[in-house]
């Protein structure tokens, strides 16, 4: 929870780097701050990403006697959350659909559109992962994830990015090897599709969209070399500088902002943390400063990295001043409650 919002202030760093589309400026404003060891986000808010991410966990860690009941929970978290979004570069997607919740709307009743398919639910949902550990509780996390992102991203590569962030954090606390976290993505979509086949809400409408996803992740971890069980070394481009990340990234993208969309923010995310490993230097290098939507990646990253690691090898000047550090602390004891308590088996 702590590094996802590091992820996320350090990214967006109050807007400027976020809307940089150049990743080798970016690098070079942070090698005149001294570079990541020195990099203190004093100062820097975090944005919509990480506000709503808590708000995703807070609702996650409430009382709640029906998953109807959580659901619209949820709903009610990202209307509050649109009480703290000054100066944090909320979405018009997301917030068009708050909108229509806060007026009265049922967030149920919020149609498909061609337009849903951004990256705003993949940002916030990574908490759901820290929540529903271990495979006797993948369905929760499936339909947590997807119904926590059609509350505002109504189309597939919307809400499969929630599903990818929630389901990478679980694999994360679960200790799967990262090289592994693509693969059984693919497995796990075509539970992903049942679901949405027996909810019934808005399928007719998902088939023109619905293997986009999948087809844009096949693609990339064959470019990786590891979309073949046992094949586990990533192979990456000679050179694969930031201008060359950037290119990638941008390849990658639906209108040519790496990171922007569900399906290419928790990819350029994933991609980080197969290069960087337990490096949180070349994690932040190659996944969170960069000329894409650098705070989404980051975010995620962020996430993923503290799952797996901890704070390892983080410089406390990252992650010092973090806007609502203590509120992130606070969820995550929560979650890990929670979660330990559905799952124990996981944190022996």
């Amino acid at each position: 929870m702590v590094l996802a919002g590091v992820g996320d202030a350090m990214g967006y760093r109050n807007g400027s780097w976020e809307f940089n589309y150049d990743g080798e400026d970016i690098h070079k404003q942070l090698e005149r701050l001294g570079g990541i060891s020195k990099l203190d986000i004093v100062g820097c808010c975090v944005s919509d990403d990480q506000v709503m991410h808590l708000h995703t966990a807070e609702a996650l860690i409430a009382p709640h006697e029906s998953v109807d009941q959580l659901y619209d929970r949820i709903a009610q978290e990202y209307v509050k959350s649109f009480d703290d979004m000054s100066g944090r570069g909320p979405g018009p997607q997301t917030g068009q659909s708050v909108y229509h919740i806060r007026g009265g709307g049922d967030w149920r009743s919020i149609r498909y559109t061609a337009l849903g398919g951004g990256c705003g639910a993949a940002m916030r949902s990574m908490c759901i992962g820290l929540r529903y550990v271990g495979e006797d509780q993948r369905d929760k996390l499936i339909a947590t994830s997807i119904e926590s992102g059609r509350m505002t991203h109504n189309h597939p590569t919307g809400f499969f990015g929630s599903l990818a962030s929630s389901l990478f954090t679980a694999y994360a606390i679960e200790n799967v090897p990262v090289v592994e976290w693509g693969r059984k993505l693919l497995e796990i979509l075509p539970r992903a599709y049942k679901y949405l086949e027996d909810q019934k809400r808005f399928w007719t409408e998902y088939q023109k969209d619905l293997r986009y996803f999948e087809e844009v992740w096949t693609k990339y971890l064959e470019s990786r070399d590891i979309l073949k069980k046992g094949h586990n070394v990533p192979k990456f481009p000679e050179p694969y500088g930031v201008k060359e990340r950037d290119a990638f990234y941008k390849s990658v993208s639906w209108r040519g902002w790496g990171g922007a969309s569900g399906h290419d923010a928790p990819m350029i995310a994933y991609d980080a943390l197969l290069g960087a490993g337990d490096n949180w230097e070349q994690l932040a290098l190659r996944g969170i400063l960069h000329g894409g939507d650098n705070d989404s990646t980051g975010v995620i990253a962020g996430a993923w990295f503290g799952g797996l690691y901890g704070f390892r090898n983080v410089p406390e000047i990252n992650y010092r001043n973090l806007e609502y550090r203590e509120r992130a602390e606070r969820a995550a004891c929560h979650l890990f409650e929670l979660a330990n308590k559905d799952s124990p088996s996981i944190f022996a």
